[in-house]
């Protein structure tokens, strides 16, 4: 039996989202913060649908952790009222705060006190960015290449294959393990099969067969395979949410 909070949009009658922009200062760190607020009464679980960003979270009990880049799809368990704050770094953006190859904490979560201090018990956009400014991030160009890369692979969507952005592949696959943290590869999986999810919320009908070979797979097994590593169902359970 299908949880019915999580079909045609219902979960909007118990989650309130909100994305607000990062001070310009910090906009070559930060892609975005976001602020989630939940009521249940039930305990509901999320689905986490992973991005090629690294996101510290401080949740209102004060907790506080960095979530590396996931390879798949995870849950959540909501319950009861309760709000979390989270900044989602750029992809490329994190390693000046964490000093060392990204990929080091791919499909890991580690408390957030063990990169930085003075992290704010009541979290607030200024006092979270003043705490980020302390650590005295610098501007590198190579975390700039790779989030320059990242936007190439969402924004085009008939690259399929990494030796599609004219560089060599070894060279990006380093570059991508160092500064995004996971593989060149999975995110042009990643944003492919997000162009699928955005045609399911508009309600469009889908032939999958035809979809996978535009995708670039071999068949349509191989696509319903990745889909469903990606997001943790077939596309045709996914297609329910919407």
């Amino acid at each position: 039996m299908r949880d019915e909070r999580e079909l045609r949009g219902a979960w909007r009658r118990f989650q309130q989202h909100d994305f607000p922009p990062p001070s310009p200062d910090l906009a070559a760190f930060v892609d975005h913060y976001w602020i989630v607020s939940w009521s249940y009464a039930e305990p509901y679980r999320q689905k986490i649908v992973p991005y090629p960003r690294v996101n510290l979270t401080i949740a209102d009990d004060g907790t506080a952790v960095v979530t590396g880049v996931g390879s798949k799809a995870g849950v959540r368990v909501l319950d009861g009222d309760r709000t979390v704050f989270g900044v989602a770094f750029r992809p490329g953006g994190f390693r000046p705060f964490l000093g060392r190859s990204v990929a080091s904490i791919t499909d890991r979560q580690l408390p957030a006190s063990e990169i930085f201090s003075g992290i704010p018990t009541v979290p607030t956009i200024d006092a979270v960015e003043s705490m980020l400014r302390r650590q005295q991030p610098f501007p590198d160009p190579k975390a700039a290449e790779a989030a320059d890369l990242v936007t190439t692979i969402a924004t085009s969507p008939e690259i399929s294959r990494v030796d599609q952005l004219g560089r060599p592949v070894r060279q990006v696959q380093r570059l991508f393990a160092e500064y995004v943290g996971i593989n060149p590869k999975w995110v042009i999986r990643r944003y492919r099969l997000h162009e699928v999810t955005e045609r399911l919320a508009a309600g469009a009908a889908i032939d999958w067969a035809r979809l996978a070979a535009e995708l670039g797979y071999a068949d349509q097994a191989h696509f319903v395979r990745d889909f469903t590593k990606m997001f943790g169902e077939t596309p045709t359970h996914y297609a329910a949410r919407y």
